[in-house]
């Protein structure tokens, strides 16, 4: 009973003892503003350029997710003359700089279009692939009545439509089967294009006219909003079957963007290699013959932005680190000059029983609050700009709690280690040589 009432009065000294100790510390902190000042300056520096580059990474990283999101499935495959990234010589795409790091455009650009022919001989002779969409894009004027909208994308498609593209209808509804096979004068417009030309009114239904040809409207598809990938962006485009587009814009030959989906039980690796057999066959390649073609799989894509926001995040690093470093640096110096400055107190507080970690623990809160409040004013500033700044509506750019804490963990760390040897040289000065420091 006797120890444990000597425990909790131990317990009762230190918390006095540690509630002085703070209270001298604000104090200190308090009556040397400028040296305040300049102990944040450093430390709210780096935590401001951590917490936006977080922030500024997860806005690309939530943009680039929704433009993924507007595909039909992420395993799907894009075959096309040009390839996502360096390619070796058996058509294989390498993010690590293992095949080099020449785009070789000049032989990409000599490579035939893609073609219809290609669409049809892989949807016939494909076992793994679920379904198939062919897309040629031509640009129009499309009008209604006395608006119109010049510089329209259309997207001449056959087959798979539904398939290959997230299609959230806001109204109306897609082509069935038979109409994407046929000439049928039908089209569906995204959200911008149908504001663009019919304002408030309800576009199902009317007739529109594309390059003077009448098409009627059969469904409006939900607002997508932009993203840095816009794999299939279709706010502003014009979708219309194959056949009706070809009537309009008289093409042949042109190039065109395949794209197919494997079925749900079939790898990427496997569909890969089945739609380069198949290609090469169409293509009637002979062994040795190098591809004249690309297959892009999303993952690719997906893989390349994300090394490429991981370097943003490194750069981002070593700036803030340069920061931090100078701000810790500055933290230590100014409490060695507190230290000698207080040499004296700290000999009186010593002499009277003060113990080590009592002195200790001032020195080293002191140092946390200046790191704890540079964060925080880096905090303020990051908030700051996001609320003060024109920032693009398709970017979800917030300040995260996560990214706040992560801050302050970050700015409190510094703090520590900043205050450590300071602390420890005030912890151990000899009280008498202390009280009679000049």
């Amino acid at each position: 009973m006797d120890g444990k009432k000597s425990l909790i009065g131990r317990l009762r000294v230190v918390s006095v003892q540690l509630k002085e100790g703070m209270t001298f510390t604000f104090n200190e902190l308090k009556g040397n503003k400028l040296r305040t000042f300049l102990s944040l300056l450093g430390v709210s520096i780096g935590i401001f350029t951590i917490i936006a580059i977080f922030t500024a990474v997860d806005a690309l990283r939530s943009n680039v997710k929704r433009g993924f999101e507007s595909l039909g499935s992420s395993n799907m495959l894009q075959v096309s003359s040009w390839p996502m990234g360096v390619e070796d010589d058996e058509g294989n795409i390498a993010l690590d700089g293992s095949v080099g790091t020449e785009y070789k455009w000049w032989e990409y650009i000599k490579r035939p279009n893609v073609s219809l022919d290609d669409y049809k001989y892989l949807k016939h002779n494909s076992e793994k692939g679920e379904d198939f969409l062919y897309s040629v894009m031509n640009n129009a004027t499309v009008k209604y009545n006395r608006s119109s909208s010049s510089g329209v994308w259309v997207m001449n498609v056959i087959g798979g439509l539904d398939k290959v593209i997230n299609l959230d209808m806001e109204s109306g509804r897609v082509f069935t089967p038979t109409e994407l096979e046929s000439a049928q004068p039908m089209a569906i417009l995204g959200k911008g294009l149908a504001e663009s030309i019919f304002g408030d009114e309800n576009p199902v239904g009317k007739v529109i006219k594309v390059n003077g040809y009448s098409v009627t409207v059969i469904g409006v598809i939900a607002k997508q909003g932009e993203s840095m990938v816009n794999m299939m962006e279709t706010d502003g485009n014009c979708i219309l079957p194959y056949n009706t587009g070809k009537n309009i814009f008289h093409f042949r030959n042109m190039n065109g963007e395949l794209y197919a989906v494997p079925k749900e039980d079939v790898s990427v690796e496997d569909f890969t290699a089945e739609i380069k057999h198949l290609m090469r066959q169409s293509r009637r390649l002979r062994v040795g013959q190098k591809n004249n073609f690309s297959i892009n799989s999303i993952n690719v894509l997906e893989n390349m932005l994300g090394q490429i926001m991981g370097v943003i995040q490194k750069v981002g690093w070593i700036i803030a680190a340069f920061s931090l470093l100078i701000g810790g640096f500055g933290i230590a110096n100014i409490m060695f000059v507190s230290v000698k400055e207080r040499t004296k107190i700290i000999g009186i507080q010593k002499a009277l029983g003060a113990k080590r970690y009592f002195i200790m623990t001032q020195f080293l809160t002191e140092a946390l609050i200046l790191a704890v409040a540079g964060a925080l004013v880096g905090v303020l500033l990051v908030w700051i700009i996001i609320t003060a700044a024109p920032i693009p509506a398709e970017y979800d750019v917030h300040l995260s709690f996560q990214n706040v804490i992560a801050g302050v963990l970050i700015a409190s760390a510094i703090g520590v280690l900043s205050g450590v040897l300071p602390a420890w040289t005030a912890a151990n000065l000899n009280p008498v040589t202390a009280m009679n420091s000049k």
